[in-house]
């Protein structure tokens, strides 16, 4: 999928695991099938998982989630991952890893929510009280920053589907719309804890409300409309808008974080549509959910 991945298998785990956590050798090892882009995940017996960056840019999230996982745990409504084990690089992998307890629930599909209401206020539920943590020392969120930031990087991504008509993309009207969204008022307020990456792929629910959170590799401060992801790659306009209600979130703000979900299924969609079914189909989902929204 990535240039530079590392080869891991659950024979590497094994090794990995009994080499630091002899308490845990002997558990059945299995590697579980995600849409995940940057970690393999492995299944340890039937209540953990091993998680191993498979590039080198996913090792510094590996870190990160160590040290501010168990901080943020206790100050949100839904569970997050929690860490049982911080492993070194050792048997030929280069990089740490993680070891931490399993949490049940399935990723939601956008378009075949059973409670999407329910869900969004679940979700803006979840927003809301990472936006009031106050930890100090926090780090920059990976896409905390300026939306011009991502300007080039987003008309790179138009172009190269314009030379991609067999995925329908009207690339006018996506320009358009990711203008509007650069002409919008920056945030000028205090940067707020963000997750930064709230994919459904990231998120588990059970029973249509949401159960857990996953991978906190992109988190930290930065503009609120960083999280407002969900409001296009899952949920139907009405629940939608149930979300932006739940957070009262502004003109400026809510037109920032359409641009910022648009410029990531631009992104995604050319760079995934051959690798990763679950990105490039959600990043089409989200690209329709944008424009009809217009």
């Amino acid at each position: 999928m990535h240039a530079g991945e590392h080869p891991v298998d659950e024979n590497l785990v094994r090794r990995l695991v009994a080499g630091q956590f002899p308490q845990w050798a002997g558990r059945d090892v299995e590697r579980f099938a995600s849409g995940g882009t940057v970690n393999a995940m492995f299944r340890l017996g039937g209540d953990m998982v091993v998680r191993l960056p498979l590039v080198r840019g996913g090792a510094p999230d590996v870190l990160l989630e160590q040290e501010w996982l168990p901080r943020l745990a206790p100050r949100l409504p839904a569970a997050i991952p929690e860490v049982l084990g911080a492993g070194k690089p050792a048997e030929g992998y280069p990089w740490p890893w993680s070891v931490h307890g399993w949490l049940a629930g399935e990723n939601p599909e956008a378009g075949a929510l059973s409670e999407p209401v329910l869900l969004a206020g679940d979700l803006a539920g979840f927003v809301a009280a990472m936006r009031s943590v106050t930890l100090p020392g926090a780090p920059q969120a990976h896409r905390g920053g300026p939306l011009a930031s991502l300007d080039e990087a987003t008309r790179a991504a138009i172009a190269e589907l314009r030379g991609i008509p067999e995925e329908g993309v009207d690339c006018d009207a996506v320009t358009a719309v990711w203008e509007g969204a650069l002409r919008a008022p920056a945030w000028d307020g205090p940067p707020v804890w963000l997750h930064a990456d709230l994919m459904p792929g990231n998120l588990l629910v059970a029973g249509g409300r949401l159960a857990s959170v996953i991978d906190f590799g992109c988190a930290g401060v930065g503009d609120p409309a960083c999280d407002l992801f969900p409001a296009w790659n899952l949920l139907p306009p009405a629940a939608r808008e149930a979300f932006r209600e739940a957070l009262g979130v502004d003109g400026a703000t809510w037109a920032r974080g359409r641009g910022r979900a648009l410029s990531q299924a631009l992104i995604a969609l050319p760079y995934y549509r051959r690798t990763n079914p679950a990105m490039a189909r959600n990043a089409r989902y989200v690209i329709r959910a944008v424009l009809d929204e217009e």
